[in-house]
């Protein structure tokens, strides 16, 4: 298809979400009414932390409950929200091509009516998984076909009580400032409460010497060189392939004694458990959760292809690293499987949870409850990493870990991989987000409706449009 027809094909598209969008549109009145602070500030409704998928879609269910007195901030410039084009260093989504989400089921806002728009059906049959640019490039659409309201260059530098809401700290190109907000929602993906994670055994070496696969590297430096990925997750692999492919030998250490095969994932892909598993008891999800963040993401098949097919790629299972050391021929690792030494170590250890690692949430960390303050598992099931995930309530809301100390915290809704352990795949998961974003959106606005109640009341009470005139003239029957 040649640039004009994929022009005028998206631009029907439009049209057709348009139109789409105001055949749904009923019931059309904003009803949340205006609130101000003490002091007359005008509040929004809900600001929302991070415009990629999960805050796109947040933004755009709260349109849709006309809930629109919003604004999404995003630290990214435009267009690179997300880390589609920063540190995700796949080649593709790893999840399936009919996999949906943002649209939240409206067929025309789907990514599979978008890609056919611009290059057609055949194209679409022909299309494995889903590049990870056209991802972004989709996201970018549906922000700019859905008018989303999001302010770029803008980061939250910390959050405080107010009366009836909060006022958030920002900082943008204009310097900073304060925003006053009714509703939070963290919408920042992979990146939850805490920091990109690296053990002590590489965080010690010299930082040109490591890096963790979150990090900025300067993969054609690594060319002839002998690198080191410590890790064995998709991440991981994804950073050993990109060395790879920029003429590195790869040596990649997993701990654990052979390599995860089993992605289960693919197993709660259903809608029992997606929609369901948020209000299960504590111990249920918390046995589930223990099997599914114990054995973690297998890496796709794609991914394992694209390191084999190079000579200078082996893998050492069992192989922890027990110290490192810079010297001048390298950095030396030890492990139970031997000494190795290398130019250049990736770390693809993920993330530790941990709210008091960020900066924004450090004052608030002792006020908010973890799993641990709310659960204690069977022996067999005791880990302290999972113990420290948030315990969120309905909405993906923080809860006060005393009681009393903190009653606003409910009006903070953790929509990111911090949710996981309470909601199940959510807030940085697209096979969940066609069912976490109802209950997130459902949330703020039962709140939202039940702070002004008495006001709807009267609202009711002095309603008083007649449907009709009893004095009018009779017409008779043609």
């Amino acid at each position: 298809m040649d640039s004009l027809l994929a022009h005028d094909g998206l631009a029907a598209l439009e049209a057709r979400v348009r139109h789409d969008l105001q055949i749904i549109a009923y019931p059309e009145l904003d009803w949340v009414r205006p609130r101000s602070t003490a002091d007359g500030t005008a509040m929004l409704d809900v600001l929302i932390v991070g415009a990629g998928q999960g805050g796109l879609a947040a933004a755009f269910g709260l349109k849709q409950e006309r809930i629109t007195n919003i604004l999404v901030i995003d630290k990214a410039e435009p267009d690179t929200e997300g880390p589609w084009l920063s540190f995700a260093r796949m080649k593709t989504l790893r999840s399936w091509k009919s996999v949906n989400g943002p649209d939240l089921d409206i067929p025309s806002l789907a990514y599979q009516s978008w890609f056919e728009a611009q290059f057609g059906r055949s194209a679409w049959e022909a299309l494995g998984k889903i590049p990870k640019e056209s991802w972004a490039a989709y996201l970018s659409w549906y922000r700019r076909v859905l008018d989303l309201p999001v302010r770029h260059s803008t980061r939250l530098i910390g959050v405080s009580p107010t009366t009836g809401g909060m006022i958030a700290e920002v900082e943008g190109p204009e310097g900073r400032y304060h925003l006053a907000t009714r509703a939070l929602v963290l919408a920042t993906g992979i990146e939850s409460p805490g920091r990109w994670w690296m053990p002590e055994v590489v965080a010690s070496l010299p930082a040109p010497l490591r890096a963790h696969t979150a990090e900025p590297i300067d993969f054609p430096a690594l060319s002839g060189k002998r690198v080191a990925v410590l890790g064995a997750g998709a991440s991981a692999f994804d950073n050993a392939a990109t060395a790879l492919e920029h003429g590195a030998e790869v040596t990649l250490f997993c701990r654990r004694p052979a390599l995860q095969r089993i992605q289960p994932y693919k197993w709660l892909s259903f809608h029992g458990f997606l929609r369901h598993f948020h209000s299960l008891p504590d111990a249920e999800r918390w046995r589930f959760m223990h099997h599914l963040l114990g054995i973690r993401e297998a890496l796709p098949v794609e991914t394992w292809e694209r390191c084999r097919r190079h000579a200078g790629f082996r893998v050492v299972t069992g192989a922890p690293f027990l110290s490192t050391r810079a010297t001048p021929a390298g950095v030396e690792i030890e492990t139970p499987q031997g000494r190795h030494v290398v130019d250049f170590v990736v770390a693809g250890t993920g993330f530790a949870m941990d709210a008091s690692l960020q900066p924004e949430l450090q004052a608030l960390n002792p006020l908010i409850a973890r799993w641990r303050d709310r659960y204690t598992p069977p022996a067999a099931l005791s880990d302290e990493r999972m113990g420290l995930f948030p315990y969120l309530g309905d909405g993906f809301t923080l809860q006060e870990r005393t009681a009393g100390t903190a009653p606003w915290l409910s009006s903070i809704h953790l929509f990111s991989f911090a949710a996981t352990l309470s909601f199940g795949p959510s807030g940085s998961s697209i096979n969940g987000m066609k069912f976490a974003i109802p209950k997130l959106v459902g949330a703020i606005g039962r709140r939202l409706f039940e702070a002004d109640l008495e006001a709807h009341y009267h609202g009711m009470l002095a309603y008083d449009t007649p449907e009709f005139d009893p004095a009018a003239p009779v017409r008779p029957l043609a």
